[in-house]
């Protein structure tokens, strides 16, 4: 059946000179890159073109995804105008809870998210002629799940699903290797921009934090601009709503009165939104606010100037802690040209960046994929339901990083969503609600995935974040379902609540219960705090929605708990984030991380409390939303995850070991009783990891034992493992400690206080970590002998303190007649003589006897004969009978 679309008159853009291009190659092949730069036309013009294209079948729809809702109701707007239609005919556009659909929709423009689940329902996308990712350079997750999920559906059910990619700044050439598929690149149009950096001399004097910096610099150029410029609008760049607020404070009062101040976020209405976007009426002009939503995918007609801050918000997951907190960052330089091309799109513009242009040679080249960065619950959620156990089974420009896949994953077993299989000798199946995925991904299953659970696929088909979604369905089962409803909007939305005062940039109180009773009374809930009114409505316009949806069944009745229990339908998204109080400001996480709180803002006389946001840092968090929750809903709620155990340990002040029974929630402690007599092991252990703790220095060193120890060090440097027939291991202090359970740990059983283990003889214990048993007890007392028998026959012992170095201390008569230096380690070794005065100071410290007899004897006889002339000073030493004895005693 032929395509009878005929295409409308298009706006003179560059795009249209690459469209013959384009579109032959995509007659030819179902996968096509198109990189086009800022201002090319590639929204407004591509999707009315696919419209036309032969292989259309003319029922079949074009998906167009944008990664924002205001793009996408822009884009849609657009493209109606360009046909003469209202949105919703031909035209249509879907975002999460707004659309404007019918049965004539051809193009629908759709947020990226709404894909997930339209092939989630019908793997095949039936009646869809082509997908087509605008802006893809940004690689949200959404964006990047898509892919993979479209890319597997056109591999095994509609090799004729066109997939076209479109991107301003992405490396073409990367994409196109890595799909395979044919690259067609537009030119670009820009007017002429004039491009100001920060002077470094007044860089150097402006403070490094982010929000006070564009505090300082944002209000004073944008008067400044408006006194350069004599028309246009200006639009500034910044990171977050809260410098949007700020700098609209310091500006609200200040501009001229034909000025119009405009903020720009995705949190606002739509009317305000478009209000923004409007042009400025004759003879006004505009100052317009905006995060990072206003640097792609839009044209705000009138701009002349940008400003950019230099500033953008991003997410940062830590796979180590499972938080995710927001941070400032540095603009990356594709974004701030992205930024910078909003000045040129339709007249000559200027360009002012807030920082100086050597810091901008430093920028990175572009951001990371967000794959790389955020939480990634919901996409280890949509790859189970996909049937695809493992991430690598599917095709990634960038893989999801295997600890953040790991942690989440880990996240959706504990919420349930997610059932680890159980791998027997029977061929296993992937169970779902389309058997074409059983048949897409049969062969990806592996021994360590799992499958996704009723309880999951009602958390997806909610279309929040797992967490909230399990937060919604369990508060429903519990009796709570508007509640939970509530709550999940409000922790999918911005902090509802502020300060009345402009100048008071404070975080509002942390307490969760603050929220629901602004949402459900519409007022600021305590004395000096005020409502975002844009949130407040968009939470209630998804608690609604919420609501409507749930099921009227509830397993447990309410009156089991407070109404309504916020504590414990926070625990029920937040598990990870149970604490307990430790002090007036710090609590414990059932995890063992500490957080701060001031938990006098929230509840004073609680001891647990559920946390749902944390700030801060990884190393240092801060709870900023929490509820506290009674013990009985705790233990109702998590009572499978709660473990008794009897602990005992060692008090050093007491210097007793004692016992207790405590029931735990992972690091959380219930409830603990003294135990009269513990288990022997148990005392064993408690003594053991005191011990360990305090290191080896605590145990009964006797000279004997300390000697073996450094005779047993001795050897390990002399004779290396490939030196040795049995290895000598490692005796030193820091050794002992770590193995301390493996060769002293079966000596402490019965032992019940330290001063029993301080009377422990350790050269038993020391002797027998010898790998090599008695044949190797042997070789140490040759090689490394205690004592040394010398000429006077005297048994000396020997100092192996310095193992490079063993030293025979000795008076040098008890050597008379010795030639040669005695030896250790099999002749290797020279003992380090110190040759003692008859006093038993050292007179001379020597490795060559002989050369000492020879020669340094005479001096030492000299200064010493008189001073001991009861002892004998023989003129040839080395011919004399060694004695430990005086003259008198020896007959002379």
């Amino acid at each position: 059946m032929p395509n009878a679309f005929i295409l409308p008159p298009l706006p003179d853009l560059p795009i249209l000179a690459a469209l013959p291009e384009l579109m032959s190659a995509l007659a030819a092949s179902s996968r096509v890159v198109l990189e086009a730069p800022p201002g090319a036309g590639k929204t407004t013009v591509v999707p009315l073109a696919l419209l036309a294209a032969e292989w259309r079948n003319p029922e079949d729809k074009i998906l167009v995804l944008e990664p924002r809702q205001l793009a996408v109701r822009g884009a849609a707007a657009r493209l109606a105008q360009l046909l003469g239609e209202p949105v919703g005919r031909t035209i249509g556009y879907r975002v999460r809870l707004d659309s404007k659909v019918s049965a004539d929709t051809r193009v629908e423009v759709i947020t990226e998210g709404i894909l997930t689940r339209m092939i989630q329902d019908d793997p095949a996308l039936e009646g869809v002629a082509a997908v087509v990712f605008d802006e893809f350079h940004e690689r949200s997750l959404n964006a990047d799940l898509g892919l993979a999920l479209a890319l597997d559906a056109q591999a095994v059910l509609r090799d004729d699903l066109r997939i076209l990619i479109m991107s301003a700044t992405l490396e073409a050439q990367r994409l196109g290797q890595w799909l395979p598929a044919p690259v067609v690149s537009s030119a670009g149009f820009l007017f002429p921009i004039e491009t100001h950096y920060l002077d470094p001399r007044r860089a150097a004097s402006l403070p490094n934090k982010p929000a006070d910096r564009l505090a300082e610099l944002v209000p004073a150029q944008v008067r400044a601009a408006l006194n350069t410029h004599a028309e246009g609008d200006i639009l500034v760049f910044l990171p977050g709503v809260g410098d949007l607020q700020r700098s609209a404070r310091k500006l609200e009062d200040t501009l001229p009165d034909h000025v119009d101040l405009h903020l720009l976020h995705g949190e606002l209405p739509l009317e305000t939104q478009d209000a923004a976007l409007r042009p400025a009426r004759a003879g006004r002009r505009k100052v317009i606010l905006a995060t990072s939503i206003a640097e792609t995918s839009l044209t705000i007609e009138g701009v002349r100037v940008v400003i950019d801050g230099g500033f953008a918000r991003v997410p940062r997951f830590v796979p180590r802690t499972g938080f995710t907190t927001l941070e400032t960052v540095p603009v990356a330089r594709a974004a701030a040209d992205q930024r910078r091309g909003r000045a040129g799109r339709l007249a000559p513009g200027t360009c002012y960046r807030l920082w100086t242009e050597a810091e901008h040679h430093n920028l990175p080249a572009h951001r990371p994929p967000e794959i790389q960065t955020a939480d990634l619950s919901s996409l280890a959620l949509e790859l189970a339901l996909w049937g695809a156990a493992e991430p690598t089974s599917l095709r990634w420009l960038d893989v999801p990083p295997a600890a953040a896949f790991g942690q989440a994953r880990e996240l959706l077993l504990r919420l349930g969503a997610l059932a680890e299989l159980r791998v027997g000798s029977e061929e296993l199946r992937v169970e779902t609600d389309a058997s074409t995925k059983s048949t897409l991904n049969s062969s990806l299953l592996t021994l360590n995935s799992a499958k996704p659970t009723p309880h999951g696929r009602q958390l997806a088909a909610l279309g929040l974040p797992p967490r909230l979604g399990h937060l919604v369905v369990r508060g429903q089962e519990l009796g709570h379902g508007a509640a939970a409803a509530s709550l999940a909007a409000l922790l999918a939305e911005r902090d509802l609540l502020r300060w009345a005062s402009p100048t008071d940039t404070r975080p509002a109180p942390p307490d969760l219960r603050l929220r629901l009773e602004a949402l459900a009374s519409g007022r600021p809930p305590l004395p000096g705090l005020a409502l975002h009114h844009a949130t407040l409505q968009r939470a209630r316009d998804v608690a609604r929605n919420l609501t409507g949806r749930l099921s009227r069944t509830a397993s447990l009745p309410t009156h089991q708990f407070a109404h309504p229990p916020v504590g414990l339908l926070t625990a029920l998204a937040y598990p990870d984030r149970l604490a307990q109080r430790e002090t007036h400001d710090r609590l414990r996480l059932v995890t063992g991380q500490r957080v701060s709180l001031n938990t006098t803002d929230v509840d004073p006389q609680a001891t647990f409390f559920a946390v749902a946001h944390l700030a801060g840092t990884a190393s240092a968090p801060r709870a900023t939303l929490a509820a506290p929750l009674g013990q009985d809903e705790l233990e109702l709620a998590f009572a499978e995850q709660i473990t008794t155990t009897d602990e005992v340990r060692y008090d050093p002040t007491t210097q007793r070991v004692t016992g207790r029974r405590v029931r735990r929630l992972g690091a959380l402690l219930l409830d603990e009783k003294v135990i009269g007599q513990p288990d022997a092991k148990l005392v064993a252990r408690a003594l053991l990891d005191y011990l360990q703790e305090a290191g080896a220095s605590k145990l009964n060193w006797t000279p004997t034992a300390r000697q073996l120890q450094q005779r047993l060090e001795f050897l390990r440097q002399q004779f290396p493992a490939n030196d040795a027939a049995e290895p000598w291991p490692a005796f030193d202090d820091e050794t002992l400690t770590h193995e301390l359970a493996d060769w002293l740990g079966p000596h402490l059983t019965g032992l019940k206080t330290l001063d029993q283990v301080q009377r422990l003889d350790l050269y038993e214990p020391l002797l027998a970590r010898l790998p090599g048993g008695w044949n190797q007890r042997q070789e140490l007392d040759r090689l490394a002998p205690a004592a040394l028998e010398v000429p006077s026959g005297s048994h000396i012992t020997l100092d192996y303190s310095d193992p490079a170095a063993p030293v025979l201390a000795v008076k040098l008569q008890e050597l008379f007649g010795l030639t040669e230096t005695p030896t250790v380690a099999g002749g290797r070794v020279p003992l380090l003589l110190h040759l003692l005065s008859p006093g038993g100071r050292p007179a001379q410290v020597t490795r060559d006897l002989r050369s000492f007899w020879e020669k340094g004897y005479f001096d030492v006889r000299k200064d010493l004969k008189g001073r001991y002339p009861k002892h004998p000073w023989p003129d040839k030493p080395m011919e004399h009978i060694p004695t430990k004895l005086t003259k008198k005693r020896l007959g002379q």
